[in-house]
C-alpha cells in the first residue's frame, strides 16, 4: 500500500471534474486500497481521486458506523430528498468547516470494485458523505454550497476525534 499526498486548496484540480473509469482494473482497485490508506493515514472519514490528483471518478467513504468501507467508482446520485443544513469539512480544506446543506437521503447508482453495476440507497451522515465525495467529482468544493464556514480553532472536542466529526469552531471573522 502507498500513502498519496492530499492535494490543498487553492490547486485547480480541485475544481476540475473527473471523467469516468471506463473499466475496473487491478490498478483502480489499487487505487481504492491506496486512498483507503490515505484517508486513514488523515484521519478522514472520505476521499476522493482528485484530492490525491487522480481525476478519475473513484471515491472512498468509511464514516465508522458498522457498514464498512465504501469504495465508490464512476458514482452519480439518482435521487435526493429532504435536504437539510449540517457540518462540512475537507482534507484538501484543513482547519475549515461550513453548514452545508444536503440531502437526508440518497439513492445512488455506482459500479464496486468487482465492475458490476450497484443502486444502493443511504441516509444520515453516510449519506452526506458521499454527497460531498462526488461533489469533489464534479470539481464541487463544499466552501461554493456552504451557507456559512468557520475556522477550526481547536482539536476535535468529540466523534473519535475523526476530521467531519463535531468540531468546536468558530465563525469567520469571530472571536
Amino acid at each position: 500500500m502507498a500513502i498519496y499526498d492530499i492535494v490543498k486548496f487553492p490547486n485547480p484540480v480541485l475544481t476540475t471534474p473527473a471523467s469516468p473509469v471506463s473499466r475496473v482494473t487491478q490498478n483502480v482497485v489499487r487505487v481504492l486500497e491506496n486512498m483507503a490508506e490515505t484517508m486513514k493515514a488523515a484521519n478522514g472519514i472520505g476521499l476522493a481521486a482528485p484530492q490525491v490528483n487522480i481525476l478519475k471518478r473513484i471515491a472512498v467513504v468509511d464514516v465508522e458506523d458498522g457498514k464498512g468501507r465504501l469504495d465508490l467508482i464512476n458514482p452519480v446520485i439518482l435521487e435526493g430528498r429532504d435536504e437539510e443544513l449540517g457540518p462540512d469539512g475537507c482534507l484538501s480544506i484543513p482547519g475549515l468547516y461550513g453548514d452545508t446543506p444536503r440531502f437526508k437521503w440518497i439513492r445512488v447508482q455506482m459500479w464496486d470494485r468487482n465492475g458490476m453495476h450497484v443502486e444502493f440507497e443511504e441516509t444520515g451522515f453516510r449519506a452526506r458523505c458521499i454527497q460531498h465525495e462526488i461533489d469533489h467529482l464534479d470539481g464541487i468544493l463544499f466552501t461554493s454550497k456552504a451557507v456559512r464556514l468557520y475556522r477550526d480553532d481547536m482539536a476535535p472536542q468529540s466523534g473519535k476525534g475523526r476530521r467531519g466529526a463535531v468540531m468546536k469552531s468558530t465563525p469567520l471573522g469571530g472571536q
